[in-house]
């Protein structure tokens, strides 16, 4: 199996951001519903997503680099005889008296006939000498499935229903979890690869767009919402969008801006299953009126004081 930085395209000592930037452009252009006619192109859309996993996820890097996990983030066996189970065409599996199996590799030597020189005996050979008897290849699953699901920021945040089509063609509705975020990982259960011993998974990576003018803080929202002059200073209701569509928001007499008014449950749905509110931030727009102008200008409020005292100019 190819390296994971290999299979990426990135240098072994790539930054996180370097590794995203190669999945985005990787993903793109391999994902299975732009290469429905390509099974190669979905069986490496799999080994680029499972890449991506180990190495944005740092104790996993950091196990691989040190050798003691495998590309599939299996832990390696020590002393060098490789990780997992027995492999097709290999010289087959021997189980060790601590009973790790080990790969020995095509060339290796047969340890029963060794022990059967050395103590005599097909009984020997028979039951093995310390644990180091043939054993079959035990029947594997099928191989996991790596997804990527892009999600409108509404969507991710009131836990509408999704749908994802398979590499098989096959379309499926998925619910999304409270307190989903950018890269959450959903578990398709037997929606993998056919395999002797059952399918694999379909692993789905939620991928949440970011909106125009909407901005996640937690399960809160935040959104900058312009105001009048006229509405800030002798108050009004206005309509204010909201991932639920508009509602209407009281804004009181006299306010100014960077005031913040709280609109509840209108935010995303947490683990604990309570949604989050939208927090309103008011942007006063002052026009440029000469009308205005003139009665500022004659406003004895400007004698009232500085506002900046507070902070010490």
């Amino acid at each position: 199996m190819a390296d994971l930085y290999s299979t990426l395209g990135v240098a072994r000592g790539a930054s996180e951001a370097d590794i995203k930037k190669a999945y985005r452009k990787l993903a793109k252009e391999l994902h299975p519903d732009r290469n429905k006619d390509n099974p190669a192109a979905s069986e490496r859309f799999s080994k680029v997503t499972n890449a991506y996993d180990i190495l944005t996820d740092k104790d996993k890097r950091a196990q691989y680099d040190r050798g003691e996990i495998d590309e599939e983030g299996n832990p390696r066996a020590p002393f060098g005889f490789g990780g997992g189970g027995p492999q097709p065409g290999a010289g087959g599996s021997r189980r060790g008296a601590n009973g790790m199996d080990f790969d020995l590799g095509p060339d290796a030597a047969d340890l029963s006939d060794l022990f059967e020189g050395l103590f005599g005996g097909a009984s020997k050979r028979s039951r093995g000498f310390g644990g180091f008897g043939r054993r079959s290849a035990p029947p594997q699953r099928g191989a996991d499935v790596a997804y990527r699901l892009d999600v409108s920021f509404e969507d991710a945040a009131s836990l509408k229903e999704q749908r994802v089509t398979l590499s098989s063609g096959k379309t499926l509705n998925i619910k999304l979890p409270p307190g989903v975020e950018d890269g959450t990982r959903i578990r398709l259960a037997g929606q993998g690869q056919a395999g002797p011993a059952g399918n694999g998974d379909a692993i789905v990576t939620i991928a949440i767009r970011p909106h125009r003018f909407f901005r996640r803080d937690g399960d809160n929202i935040r959104l900058d919402l312009p105001v009048s002059l006229d509405e800030a200073a002798l108050g009004a209701k206005v309509r204010v969008p909201t991932v639920d569509g508009p509602v209407m928001l009281s804004v009181p007499k006299g306010s100014s801006s960077g005031k913040v008014l709280r609109l509840k449950g209108k935010g995303f749905t947490g683990r604990n299953g309570q949604r989050g509110d939208q927090l309103v931030t008011l942007m006063v727009e002052v026009p440029d009126d000469p009308e205005l102008t003139r009665f500022l200008e004659g406003w004895s409020g400007r004698g009232q004081g500085n506002p900046r005292k507070g902070l010490g100019v």
